[in-house]
């Protein structure tokens, strides 16, 4: 009897205790926000040598909380402050150039289907008849190839406008439009272009005029330098916190990503989105243009992130999420707008920190904070799949892809072949994807949980394939899937090509160091060289071009990695260097092929032995092999245009 009284007393306690718990679980109020963002931001930038950031919430038509934490300048130890510092925001820039662009489709000055050679003073030519539109731009999906010259500079006297950098060169279009993602900053600047055209002002005229006046953006501006009043309140970018302060950067195609803004700014932008393009008494788009802009996706793989126009989903279990990232060089931000709550939020770090440390925090931030304050109970992926499909569709899926994302036409190209994506299977039913890793460096597995549809293990994010005759052509996976995907590379850049390469330099390599190994040795033990004087001048010949070789494929490695180290030098100053390693390499890899079918033609038809002939014809190989790449990569098929 005791005992029963006991357990009726502890469920009478537990049932009154339910409504207190009830009322202890998160809400989504200031101080609560505060007291996780002080638990959660300090830590992640100390950890990640990151120099400071700015974190913004707003709910319900104003701000929530708006916090610094960090530094803006570690030297002078200057706070974060989200007021009063200025911060480079990089593509979120893009947010405020499809909002205008949309002023004019809102005024029926702008169609969005129209051919966007309507409203540009140049022509871009159509692929296969077929033109590109303004919707097209609005979704990534125009087709062009990546543009990296002139991306960024520091010198504004030397700078070009981006209007001159959109004419200089027209960047190959290697997709048909509205088929393939393929994220373009060169198409957000052409919309900048028609914004200017259309509207008969400078775009940054238009964008102070239209968008940042009306919403109040005092301390925000698309102009480069910074006007003399902001220059004081920029924050130091920084490659790490560990590292010297940067100098500001001049973004050559400044629509896609100029914008410098302060947090609070940042926040008024993402009210007016929030209330269907209104903020106060400013009206920057009317609200069916702003429903227009939020709900029109663009499906190219089911289940994954899609493209909207300019916004990107970034839905999170089953809730709606529009979003835009951005980074330069040294600031990295993301911005997200969950639009049936009325709450949005906005980081931005001024320094990646270690590894990928900014990019890790801004995805840790986001799902932590829906978790807590947007959580969806009961939220599945999928029923999964039975373990021999699994088994099936990690073997179809597994293999090399390159990025929709990419160089193509110029000797840029290069770096598809060092940073394509590897699919592993894991032979137990889940996959792996090279670029999504776990802390210790190892692909995180995803698993099958409907066909051809993986959810990744310890999150909510999905993968999706498109299968093609019974294959997998390309995937792509939540966060990149609205304007990238991954695609099985051609025949001429398979996976093949990577190992045959560097097989082929070591060969070369084995040769170089073998000709003054061979003389030390015959000098060391007094050995004659029997070979014919034509056969000793053809092996000389093939150590000079093996030498001649390797040494013009590490100038491409150094000089490529030189630029991609520092954006700035992706710039005409090389020109006259590009122009040399071009014909250097024409001479040197062709003239490699020629000495080893030379010498190859000498000791196959002389009295040489079996591994003296067997290494003639690896030899040639490896030569074929060079000139393949160099073909096949532009090495000596494109000018200095990238």
């Amino acid at each position: 009897m005791l005992a029963w009284l006991k357990r009726a007393a502890i469920a009478a306690a537990l049932l009154c205790a339910c409504p207190v718990l009830a009322d202890t679980s998160p809400t989504l109020t200031r101080p609560d926000v505060d007291a996780w963002l002080d638990g959660f931001m300090p830590y992640a930038l100390q950890q990640g040598d990151i120099a400071g950031a700015v974190v913004v919430v707003v709910k319900d038509g104003s701000i929530l909380t708006q916090r610094g934490f960090g530094y803006a300048d570690l030297e002078a130890r200057e706070p974060m402050d989200p007021e009063r510092t200025v911060m480079r925001v990089g593509s979120i820039s893009k947010l405020f150039t499809w909002t205008a662009l949309m002023q004019l489709v809102e005024r029926g000055q702008v169609a969005l289907d129209a051919d966007v050679n309507t409203y540009l003073d140049f022509q871009i030519p159509a692929l296969d008849g077929e033109p590109i539109t303004v919707r097209n731009l609005m979704t990534h999906t125009p087709g062009f190839e990546e543009q990296m010259k002139n991306a960024l500079a520091y010198d504004p006297a030397t700078a070009p406008r981006f209007e001159t950098l959109l004419k200089q060169w027209i960047p190959k279009r290697i997709f048909a439009p509205g088929t393939t993602p393929a994220y373009s900053n060169y198409a957000t600047a052409l919309a900048g272009y028609i914004i200017q055209r259309v509207s008969g002002v400078p775009l940054d005229d238009y964008l102070d005029t239209q968008i940042l006046g009306p919403l109040g953006m005092t301390s925000s501006t698309f102009r480069q330098p910074l006007p003399s009043e902001l220059q004081p309140r920029m924050a130091k970018g920084y490659s790490a916190a560990s590292g010297p302060a940067r100098p500001f950067e001049i973004v050559g195609l400044a629509p896609a990503g100029a914008l410098s803004a302060t947090g609070t700014d940042i926040a008024k932008f993402m009210l007016a989105h929030l209330n269907q393009g209104r903020f106060g008494e400013a009206e920057i788009l009317r609200p069916e243009t702003a429903q227009l802009m939020h709900g029109t996706s663009l499906t190219i793989l089911p289940r994954v992130d899609r493209m909207l126009l300019g916004f990107w989903e970034a839905n999170y279990k089953g809730r709606r999420v529009i979003a835009h990232g951005g980074d330069t060089q040294w600031f990295h931000g993301d911005l997200r707008l969950y639009v049936d709550d009325g709450v949005g939020m906005f980081v931005v770090c001024n320094s990646m920190g270690k590894g990928m440390a900014a990019i890790d925090l801004r995805f840790e931030l986001f799902e932590q904070f829906a978790d807590r304050y947007l959580p969806v109970p009961g939220w599945s992926a999928g029923p999964g799949v039975d373990e021999q499909t699994a088994r099936d569709h990690a073997r179809l899926i597994a293999g090399r892809y390159v990025n929709s994302r990419r160089s193509d036409s110029s000797f840029m190209s290069l770096l598809n072949l060092a940073s394509a994506i590897d699919v592993v299977d894991y032979h137990d039913g889940t996959i792996g994807v090279s670029m999504v890793r776990n802390g210790s460096g190892t692909p995180r597995r995803w698993r099958e949980v409907e066909p051809f549809v993986w959810q990744l293990d310890g999150s909510s994010r999905l993968l999706s394939a498109e299968v093609r005759q019974g294959a997998v052509a390309r995937f792509s996976f939540d966060e990149v899937s609205a304007f990238m995907v991954f695609e099985r590379p051609s025949s001429a850049r398979g996976g093949w090509l990577l190992p045959a390469f560097l097989a082929s330099l070591v060969a070369m390599l084995v040769t170089t160091v073998a000709w003054p190994v061979s003389a030390l040795i015959r000098r060391r033990y007094g050995i004659t060289d029997r070979r014919s004087v034509g056969d000793i001048i053809a092996h000389r010949w093939l150590r000079i071009a093996a030498i001649a070789t390797l040494v013009v494929w590490v100038a491409w490695a150094m000089t490529i990695g030189t630029m991609m180290s520092d954006l700035s030098k992706l710039s005409e100053r090389l020109d006259g260097w590009l122009w040399i390693l071009h014909i250097v390499s024409i001479v040197t890899v062709v003239g490699g092929v020629i000495a080893a079918l030379w010498h190859a033609n000498r000791v196959l038809r002389g009295q040489r032995r079996w591994y003296a002939k067997t290494w003639a014809i690896a030899m040639v190989a490896a030569m074929n092999v060079s000139l393949w790449l160099a073909v096949a990569y532009n090495v000596i098929t494109s000018g200095v245009n990238y």
